[in-house]
């Protein structure tokens, strides 16, 4: 018997001219990290969904982990240089990374800042463990 193989399913490329990703390059390079290419348009809305809905800063920062290792996406959350007065103070940063969508680049620290927004105990508890709150 011959054991069903399944191929895992990888986006889906972006429209000519609309991104900058490098998702053919990255596809042409052997023994490159392709685990981004496996964030499809599907999994990215689950993905956003799933942040934008956080419980804590533990689970904050369990799914950033997991986006490491999963995808290799390393998401940098601290606060900015100056005064953190709004959660535009906060710094969302993600990694370069070739094959990550332009879009979604832009859409993980979005989800962040909303569900930061929704929650504020949750950049409470980031700007405390940064040592900001430490005289509050």
């Amino acid at each position: 018997m011959n054991p069903m193989t399944t191929t895992p399913a990888i986006r889906q490329p972006c429209p000519p001219g609309a991104c900058d990703c490098g998702r053919d390059p990255l596809l042409e390079t052997p023994g490159a990290d392709v685990r981004i290419l496996f964030l499809t348009r599907s999994e990215e809305k689950r993905l956003i969904e799933r942040l934008e809905n956080l419980q804590s800063l533990s689970d904050l920062e369990r799914l950033q982990q997991r986006m490491y290792e999963q995808l290799g996406i390393r998401v940098d959350i601290a606060p900015g240089f100056n005064e953190v007065r709004t959660m535009r103070g906060i710094g969302i940063n993600l990694g370069e990374q070739p094959g990550l969508c332009r879009k979604t680049r832009q859409s993980i620290p979005a989800a962040i800042r909303r569900a930061l927004e929704k929650r504020p105990e949750i950049a409470y508890a980031l700007l405390n463990a940064n040592d900001l709150l430490r005289d509050a």
